[in-house]
This record gives structure tokens, sequence and C-alpha cells, in this order.
């Protein structure tokens, strides 16, 4: 089984997330009541909406990451999805994701920001 369906059936197990079309329309979303989570557009990556803020905390330890791709202007990260220590830090950045996401308006109230797939900087392409 693929890397990102291996993450997909442990985080479809959390209460806060749901599946969902993704926004973009392309493959699956993980979304909880206040906005779209998690995008798995392919079987060896997963784009996360960790929102601009948490990216701006944390990029200096992300940059350090093999797995991770930033996108300048994104409010998402790009995760390659490759063994376990891949989903172990997909399934701890969701968590951060989600806190982040509980302090955001209204869901309805601000459009869903463009996850790497859509992105004018596309972050798709691992080594």
């Amino acid at each position: 089984m693929a890397a990102a369906s291996r993450a997909m059936t442990q985080l479809v197990s959390w209460p806060d997330l749901v599946v969902a079309r993704p926004s973009c329309g392309t493959g699956w979303a993980l979304r909880s009541v206040r906005a779209e989570i998690a995008h798995f557009h392919s079987d060896r990556s997963a784009d996360l909406h960790l929102t601009a803020g948490k990216i701006r905390r944390f990029e200096n330890d992300l940059k350090d990451l093999s797995a991770i791709r930033l996108v300048p202007d994104s409010h998402w990260v790009t995760i390659c999805l490759e063994c376990d220590a891949d989903i172990d830090l997909l399934l701890t950045l969701v968590s951060v994701a989600l806190h982040a996401h509980q302090g955001c308006p209204d869901p309805g109230s601000v459009p869903p920001a463009r996850c790497n797939d859509q992105h004018g900087g596309r972050a798709r392409d691992f080594p």
C-alpha cells in the first residue's frame, strides 16, 4: 500500500477529520469543520494547509526537512510520503494544522486557500 494511502487510512479515524472532495478538484481531501486540512493528489505526496502563520513560525525547521517542499506565498506545504517517518511527520503536522485552524474565522467567511497543486509555484516534483 502506498504511503499516502496508509496516511489517509490513519487520518480518517481522527474524530476532527472527514473525507471530502478537494476544492482544487483533484484527488481527495481531509477537512475539519473549519477548513480543508490535507489534499492527497498522488500516492507519493500530500498538500497540508498549515497556514501562513505556522509556516512562518516553523519555516527554519521545515526548510531542513527533505520531505517538505515550501512554495512562496502559499499557506500549504507539500510533504513527500515515501516511508513511515514521512507519515509520522504528516500526522504531527496535521495536528499543528488543526490547532492553527481553530482560531480561524468562520468557514464560510473566507475563500479556501489554494493548495500547492494549484499554486503558481508548484511543489510537486520531488527528487
